[in-house]
């Protein structure tokens, strides 16, 4: 794994007609250490630090089987409309006293759009005004008038996630597609935003469906990829799936490095199920993460992320 390692480094990048299984065979310790050693030599020592916010929670038309905030759904959260500006302004200058290097609003629906979207603007050109932080958009499948606002407006990153693979994706939902989220992705793209797009894993896909999903990111050239290890929710279709191991995680994010050698890997929910607050993933490829409370689960506080990959080596300035 390391002279692959190498040859991804030198500048070789893995296409489809490739056999990837030696991903599935190779012993675990050497796969991790060669993605440590690409994401080191290409992406360096620098951790990328994002915080999100629930601008719109629950009442989603989508029937996500994952998702607590479906209405197809009976969770419990906590369901508001979206916040005020000023509230979302204030959590944001808050995060950007941590040392956050970005910040995102996130809202519940299949799009944000109407009034509420206009709030989420004018959220944006106060942050912009205001902050000294990067910017980051998710409001589901929305359109080029929207992206076109959004970039005016000084966002700068927009998040739509592809979940899981191609094939596999029927079986996570079936009130929107995989194509309805590749197209959002190139509108993003085409408006002149960066993309966050990455996955969900432990959903009952196979390796070669993570495997694909991996290869598919690389094709869209997305520059962030989150990783969200699925926390089952009572409530949800999936509240009786048993979490992935540890060692499944991490081999996860080994294989995305490799093949998303220059990517942000960014880790978001899950870390809970690892006793070191997750520092084996940045030891397996990953250099980004959310941090603080995910939308409907709680991740690491950003006091805690930021001692943890201090003691690891890494740069956490902004």
């Amino acid at each position: 794994m390391k002279r692959l390692a190498k040859e991804i480094i030198a500048g070789r990048r893995l296409q489809r007609d490739e056999d990837f299984n030696i991903f599935l065979t190779a012993e675990l310790n050497e796969l991790l250490e060669g993605a440590n050693m690409i994401r080191k030599e290409l992406c360096g020592n620098k951790v990328d630090l994002c915080a999100i916010i629930n601008g719109r929670s629950g009442n989603c038309s989508e029937n996500c089987k994952f998702c607590a905030q479906s209405v197809y759904h009976h969770t419990g959260i906590d369901k508001h409309e979206f916040l005020d500006p000023e509230v979302i302004l204030e959590d944001c200058k808050k995060n950007e006293a941590n040392g956050v290097h970005r910040y995102s609003i996130v809202t519940s629906g299949r799009a944000l759009l109407g009034k509420d979207f206009d709030k989420a603007i004018e959220s944006y050109r106060k942050m912009k005004d205001e902050c000294n932080i990067e910017l980051c958009a998710s409001h589901g499948l929305i359109g080029e008038e929207e992206f076109a606002r959004l970039k005016d407006a000084g966002v700068s990153m927009y998040h739509a996630n592809i979940e899981t693979s191609k094939r596999y994706f029927p079986n996570v939902c079936t009130t929107h597609t995989y194509e309805d989220k590749t197209n959002t992705i190139m509108l993003a793209k085409k408006a002149g935003l960066r993309v966050c797009s990455g996955c969900i894993i432990g959903m009952g896909e196979t390796w070669y469906d993570r495997i694909d999903m991996a290869l598919s990111l690389s094709e869209l050239q997305v520059d962030s990829i989150p990783i969200n290890v699925l926390m089952p929710i009572k409530g949800t279709c999936y509240e009786s799936l048993e979490p992935l191991s540890e060692d499944d995680i991490l081999r996860t994010i080994a294989i995305f490095r490799y093949i998303n050698p220059n990517a942000y890997i960014r880790m978001a929910a899950g870390r809970i199920y690892f006793k070191d607050g997750g520092a084996k993933t940045f030891l397996s490829g990953v250099n980004a993460t959310i941090t603080g409370d995910m939308l409907t689960t709680v991740g690491n506080n950003t006091i805690q992320d930021k001692k943890m990959l201090t003691d690891l080596g890494f740069d956490i300035s902004r």
